[in-house]
């Protein structure tokens, strides 16, 4: 028995890429299965889950054309799945707390599976798409930070941390995924095809949680304790005064907003761009460029924790945050030069945009009091996409308020996420996180736990 499970966790190791760091299985709070095991798991069921979060925007060049829709009117498409899960998350998220988030996943990984159906064979236009995509991101509330605290409630240490990344990657691999996906199936079949696809994995990703993750999880933090000394279940306050966990919740909002941005617009930016200069066929199509800016931001992401664990947490994130404004002040100028140009910037571009994801997220996990990391996770997720939601509208207003899809729209529309980005560099420098247990410390930064953090 012994024997089988360190089988399973090499090949886990080795498959998943973890040579960046041994995750130690001795730091996991559920006796029926190792760390590594766990987090494979976990990974697996998001990969499945989000497969079809980003069909939409990778469809969007059709939808626009078959729809007759304005920019602005795209961008509300793309970012109505951020605006509704930030409706959902505060509640669904803290209830985590409470509750086994296994629950919630599944009920919620349902929801996802009925959403994408019902795209396959009700949309029909701006409205009944916008609505089914306020359903899908509802859906995904319940999915994506539940999926992470099913980890971070079973880890400790740097498995906590490295769980935390590669759940991460697993989110950020699918949603590279989803371009391909989408992309694959729209050369041969009508588009509904692509959610029907979709769907089909969502079951997957219910299975896998379902039996792959134990049934008898470790208990939520605040089980056992007295109903009078439990923290309040939606009093975010104290999350609020949380310094440490604000800043890097208030740098995943301004990565959000980037990142979105990116996900949201690059395929139809690549598409312009093609179209003007030649170009975007086979491998360089637009939804492959988008599959290959997904995969490389899994590694970003997962490499910008490793980072981190060296070299400090906040001196790595404000290096990524700079060298992001940088691009974002480039990558407009590429329609009016070539199509190559253009695909070699959004590559360059999203490996810095990724570089701090899951680096954010840890900070903010690691920095949370054990007792309110749900509602620690619920203020994180909602700051961030918000910053998912704005940003693309925002970026579908100022192509339109420029004249549309020619040149100066597009660096126009890029540069003000230059203008976004110091939002978080300034949060980072005026809160001063800490690094988090087996992080570098740098100096000038509190240790982690400091007395300041505490409300």
């Amino acid at each position: 028995m012994v024997r089988n499970r360190f089988d399973a966790a090499a090949w886990g190791h080795y498959h998943l890429g973890f040579r960046c760091g041994r995750i130690p299985d001795a730091e996991t709070k559920d006796p029926t299965m190792s760390a590594t095991r766990l987090i494979f798991a976990v990974f697996m069921a998001q990969l499945l889950a989000q497969i079809g979060a980003y069909t939409v925007p990778a469809l969007l060049p059709i939808f626009i054309a078959e729809w007759s829709l304005t920019n602005t009117e795209a961008g509300w498409l793309t970012g109505m799945w951020a605006a509704s899960y930030v409706c959902a998350v505060p509640i669904l998220v803290s209830l985590t707390d409470r509750i086994d988030p296994k629950r919630l996943y599944l009920a919620c990984v349902t929801l996802t599976t009925l959403t994408h159906l019902g795209y396959a064979f009700l949309a029909e236009g701006f409205w009944s798409a916008l609505f089914l995509r306020a359903l899908a991101g509802m859906a995904w509330a319940g999915c994506y930070m539940p999926g992470l605290k099913v980890l971070s409630d079973r880890l400790e240490g740097q498995a906590q941390t490295r769980g935390v990344s590669w759940h991460a990657a697993g989110v950020g691999f699918s949603g590279a995924l989803s371009f391909l996906f989408a992309g694959t199936i729209v050369s041969f079949a009508p588009w509904p095809w692509v959610f029907g696809g979709a769907s089909i994995c969502t079951v997957g990703a219910f299975l896998i949680m379902a039996f792959a993750v134990s049934d008898q999880p470790a208990k939520p933090a605040a089980a056992g304790v007295p109903k009078t000394e439990r923290p309040a279940l939606f009093d975010f306050r104290p999350v609020l005064r949380n310094r440490s966990a604000l800043a890097y919740s208030i740098g995943y909002g301004a990565h959000c907003w980037e990142l979105f941005t990116l996900r949201s617009w690059g395929v139809t930016f690549l598409t312009f761009t093609a179209a003007a200069w030649g170009g975007g066929e086979g491998l360089l199509a637009p939804t492959s460029i988008a599959f290959a800016m997904g995969v490389l931001g899994t590694w970003s992401s997962v490499g910008g924790n490793e980072m981190c664990i060296r070299f400090g947490r906040q001196r790595v994130v404000l290096a990524v945050m700079a060298l992001a404004m940088i691009f974002a002040l480039g990558i407009g100028w590429a329609a009016a030069v070539g199509y190559g140009l253009a695909v070699a910037l959004c590559l360059m571009y999203n490996v810095a945009v990724y570089a701090d994801s899951s680096a954010l997220t840890a900070g903010t996990s690691g920095s949370a009091e054990p007792g309110r990391r749900g509602a620690t996770l619920a203020v994180h997720s909602t700051i961030g996409y918000i910053g998912g939601f704005l940003g693309p509208l925002v970026f579908g207003i100022v192509l339109d308020l420029a004249g549309g899809t020619g040149v100066t729209g597009w660096v126009l529309a890029f540069g003000h996420l230059a203008v976004i980005m110091p939002l978080g560099i300034a949060a980072f420098l005026y809160l001063r996180p800490h690094d988090l247990p087996g992080d570098r410390t740098v100096n000038g930064l509190r240790p982690a736990g400091d007395a300041a953090d505490k409300p």
